[in-house]
């Protein structure tokens, strides 16, 4: 790997990432697209209208979730984050611009098309070092316990989405089946990897340096995010290898029918379509051997055949 590296010119560019310092243009960008998508949820501008404070505490839970949820987790104080006083008032005065600016001028020019590009990819820069430093907060605490340093730097990193019906909860909208425990979205499964990549590279599991994969990591959140919003697409990558392995490991059928699957729906494609094409036929007047099938002018003249046969006798017995 490193001799990969190293022919690419890459190793230099890994180091510069892993000193690279998130504060202040990276943090800032990670504010703008969180309480961006705050505004942009249903009715979160009427509940800044009518309640400030709540629209206030709802972005900071955007903004600092993953910090608040960890800390929960790790057994800290939930208000940890509020006592980053910088964080707190950049963060207060990026939610106050964004929701209250004279005419929206702040959201109208943060929402082009092209600094909202830039604004998201240096968001999912700031998700790497926030997985890792989930991961490494809990190898510090806990030694070599891997299920607890994936769940706290997937917490860190995606803490926002996990808290989401608290946070709704807040602006008085209560929507359990949006549960991202339910049904995921996709920050949250990036976050989940990431954690379980950072968690085996950190127990040595994975024979990768840290700089290695923080940079492979993040090219691919950034490339992929960017492709997203090109393309104005909000389906998974992972799609496909998620429904295999629900199929093959939690449907309750066989290991082979995910397999199998795409070759059953080509037959029942084809029989639909000889199907169909046999019922055209018949509607055309043309019909298969062995299924014969009696035409109008048949029935009437057996019906005739059928009622002159009646007639004498009805005679004999009057």
């Amino acid at each position: 790997m490193m001799d990969l590296f190293g022919l690419l010119y890459l190793d230099q560019l890994s180091h510069g990432l892993a000193n690279l310092s998130m504060f202040p243009y990276f943090d800032m960008a990670h504010y703008v697209v969180s309480v961006m998508s705050l505004r942009e949820q249903p009715g979160a501008l009427e509940v800044s209208r009518v309640s400030p404070v709540a629209c206030w505490f709802s972005s900071m839970l955007f903004c600092f979730g993953g910090a608040v949820l960890s800390g929960i987790m790790m057994a800290e104080p939930p208000v940890a984050p509020l006592s980053n006083s910088t964080g707190i008032l950049l963060a207060s005065i990026i939610w106050y611009l964004v929701f209250y600016c004279p005419m929206d001028l702040a959201y109208c020019c943060v929402a082009l098309p092209p600094l909202r590009l830039v604004l998201s990819g240096m968001k999912e820069v700031t998700r790497t070092w926030k997985v890792l430093t989930g991961v490494t907060m809990a190898q510090s605490k806990y030694k070599d316990s891997l299920l607890v340093m994936i769940a706290i730097g997937w917490a860190r990193g995606a803490g926002g989405g996990l808290i989401s019906n608290f946070e709704q909860l807040v602006r008085g909208v209560w929507k359990p089946e949006t549960n991202e425990l339910l049904k995921m979205s996709y920050p949250t499964k990036i976050s989940l990897i990431g954690a379980v990549l950072f968690a085996l590279q950190q127990t040595h599991y994975l024979p990768v340096q840290k700089h290695h994969l923080m940079l492979i990591y993040t090219i691919f959140i950034v490339v992929n995010k960017s492709r997203m919003m090109l393309t104005r697409s909000s389906a998974s990558p992972f799609a496909a290898i998620e429904s295999a392995i629900y199929k093959t490991l939690f449907a309750g059928r066989s290991p082979y029918a995910a397999l199998t699957d795409n070759a059953q729906k080509t037959c029942s494609t084809s029989t639909s379509a000889k199907a169909k094409e046999s019922s055209g036929n018949g509607a055309a007047g043309t019909h298969t051997p062995g299924c014969p099938v009696k035409t109008e002018s048949e029935s009437l003249k057996a019906k005739e055949e059928s009622d002159n046969a009646e007639t004498p006798n009805c005679k004999k017995t009057n």
